[in-house]
């Protein structure tokens, strides 16, 4: 599965959820990339830079470039090197780089970036970050450029799903029943049909969300599943205001 994943590059969404999480999936596509010689770039946004290398032996890691957006988002512990723009201003960098050859850019998470950037501006940014290059140099081969994101669906509406969805060559889904993990395939190739794909029982540690976080803290925990219930609760009560704003004029118009 995760040769097909990265047969294309552009952008790959990594759709997770609270009873399923994809990080262990982005961390597994790192490593595949990092041992076919590819420089991989991570904007780390949720969990630390220890944390995040933990499990990746010194071959890895010595590939990897860690953006840290984690302990200092807008780089405020320095400010003669402050970035202008924040983490917006740390991704136009990373479309400007310069390293020779393929590339793979993770962003962990796409959904940290929506809710700090509006999401027009994130979209255009991703498209141009997925772009083919051309190394400087006559003849020289288009190069790969591939961004994993990793995305908590329960955390953003109908409205910048869609736009994502919109821009991703491929798509993941986890999910799963009685114990068992699935991803759910959607892939965009040019000129072609989208192509489906069931798999169960892929060969990753996937961990609950929640069993994670209990490891961790037990209030971290309460207060990720209390945040993700306030905004589909937040989302209802949006609903309903719009659908008696719209019965009131239906009232009037009689």
């Amino acid at each position: 599965m995760l040769d097909s994943l990265l047969a294309l590059g552009g952008l790959v969404l990594l759709r997770d959820s609270v009873e399923w999480e994809g990080r262990s999936l982005l961390k597994a596509l790192i490593k595949k990339s990092a041992l076919r010689g590819e420089q991989i770039h991570v904007l780390g946004c949720e969990v630390s830079e220890e944390e995040f290398r933990e499990g990746f032996g010194s071959d890895i890691n010595s590939r990897l470039v860690y953006h840290d957006l984690f302990k200092d988002p807008l780089n405020w512990s320095k400010p003669g090197e402050a970035v202008p723009e924040g983490p917006l201003g740390t991704l136009r960098a990373m479309c400007r780089r310069t390293d020779p050859g393929p590339v793979t850019i993770a962003l962990d998470s796409l959904s940290w970036l929506l809710l700090h950037l509006p999401c027009v501006t994130l979209c255009q940014t991703l498209h141009a970050l997925s772009q083919p290059r051309v190394s400087p140099g006559a003849d020289s081969p288009i190069e790969q450029v591939r961004v994993l994101g990793l995305l908590h669906e329960e955390l953003h509406g109908p409205g910048p799903m869609g736009a994502l969805s919109t821009l991703a060559h491929t798509e993941v889904t986890l999910s799963g029943k009685m114990g068992q993990t699935s991803a759910s395939i959607l892939c965009r190739r040019p000129q072609q049909r989208a192509t489906y794909q069931n798999v169960w029982q892929f060969p990753l540690r996937s961990r609950n969300l929640k069993d994670h976080f209990a490891k961790q803290s037990s209030v971290v925990t309460f207060l990720w599943v209390l945040h993700v219930q306030l905004i589909k609760q937040s989302r209802q009560e949006q609903f309903l205001a719009q659908m008696a704003v719209f019965a009131k004029k239906k009232i009037n118009s009689i």
